[in-house]
């Protein structure tokens, strides 16, 4: 689950890292009381979504030289303008796609005077199971960019959790940044505050782009993006109304309530698949037939007809699904169970594009025959192979 810019900082305010005051606000009429509750003499006005590269984004339908989602403000007032500008506009970023993300908050904060910008990320290493921390002296840039063409710019170390965060730890990411003075010792604290915060609030990254020295020599996170594991939040009631619903795809949001693994892609073919690594091979042999996948969606094994029957109304919901795929190997699922909720689903919805059946395991006969006396308009298809050649058929043409 990912969380805005403001409430990142909220969090890591009540940890004691070093934050700019900020006001977020959600209508124009409340940005000028905001903006006037701050010290200035500079105001920094920024675009709350849920995407990175907001500084150097567009908005859509952009007058020549307009600047992008984040802007400076050297009034109360000058502010105020800004935050009307960019509220209900559509933001496109390197991150949101060309889609783009409306903006719904603004979040009105201090500026800084800055002196240095660093990078600093706390994330999990699945490769030794433990906290990583991350830095570079290259902060402001995307992190993907400084590995690409300056790696050796990149410290990276994790903590053994048997021991966990020390001053020594605090200390290898001062000298990695070349930090000196107040900000040397302020980076210690920070380094463990940070990993307190990412461990009882079960972060999942912790991202502070840029970190800054400003010109008093004491140091400040700028900007911070946090994503939470999704798994924990029955145990993080606080970080869990955290959520913003309309930052995400009503599709996922949609699967989420029903338990379902859905994501969605920018193909065409709709797949409805029970289990992980089989929905991943049969989005891997669309591609080989040709086509595109519209998403990622695992019933998984124990899904019922109702699972079942809301999963395929999200698939053609999607306007970009030109037609469907259902794989399903039944193991714990039983193929005559997807049939039914299947066939309730269609009943429901309707049936405006191919639909490309496979099924094989618990039940298979029972299930074909279901679908075979149900008078719909299904494609049968004897192996995974023979499926994906004849979904992609039919929405060629």
């Amino acid at each position: 689950m990912n969380i805005h810019e403001y409430q990142a900082k909220q969090l890591l305010k009540e940890y004691g890292a070093p934050v700019a005051d900020g006001r977020a606000v959600t209508r124009a009429e409340e940005a000028k009381t905001a903006a006037g509750a701050l010290d200035g003499p500079l105001w920094v006005v920024k675009a709350q979504i849920h995407a990175g590269g907001r500084g150097k984004g567009k908005f859509k339908e952009a007058s020549a030289g307009e600047k992008g989602g984040v802007r400076l403000a050297k009034s109360v007032e000058e502010a105020a303008e800004e935050t009307a500008r960019m509220l209900g506009r559509t933001l496109v970023t390197h991150q949101t796609g060309p889609a783009g993300k409306q903006v719904n908050r603004i979040y009105i904060e201090d500026g800084a005077d800055i002196e240095t910008e660093l990078y600093l990320a706390l994330l999990v290493d699945r490769d030794t199971s433990r906290i990583s921390f991350i830095a570079s002296t290259e902060g402001g840039m995307d992190i993907e960019e400084v590995a690409a063409h300056t790696p050796e710019k990149i410290v990276t170390f994790s903590v053994d959790p048997a021991s966990g965060v020390s001053a020594f730890h605090g200390r290898k990411v001062a000298f990695a940044l070349g930090l000196k003075g107040q900000a040397f010792k302020e980076c210690v604290a920070l380094v463990s505050k940070l990993y307190k915060l990412f461990v009882e609030k079960d972060v999942s990254l912790l991202e502070i782009n840029p970190l800054i020295v400003m010109t008093d020599g004491h140091i400040r996170c700028l900007d911070c993006k946090m994503n939470f594991d999704s798994n924990s939040l029955y145990r993080q009631p606080e970080v869990f109304s955290l959520r913003d619903e309309t930052e995400e795809d009503p599709k996922e949001l949609e699967a989420s309530k029903y338990d379902l693994n859905y994501i969605a892609l920018d193909g065409e073919i709709g797949c409805m698949v029970n289990g992980a690594g089989l929905a991943m091979a049969t989005m891997d042999i669309i591609k080989l037939y040709g086509s595109e996948p519209a998403n990622f969606l695992d019933v998984g094994g124990g899904a019922t007809k109702e699972k079942v029957t809301e999963a395929f109304k999200i698939i053609t919901s999607d306007p970009q699904v030109k037609g469907i795929l259902v794989n399903i190997f039944g193991g714990i699922m039983r193929c005559d169970v997807i049939a039914e909720g299947v066939i309730a689903a269609v009943k429901e919805v309707g049936l405006k594009v191919p639909l490309v059946v496979r099924l094989e395991g618990t039940n298979v006969d029972l299930g074909k025959k279901i679908i075979g006396e149900s008078g719909l308009n299904v494609i049968a298809a004897d192996n995974l192979s023979d499926a994906a050649e004849k979904i992609v058929k039919a929405v060629k043409g």
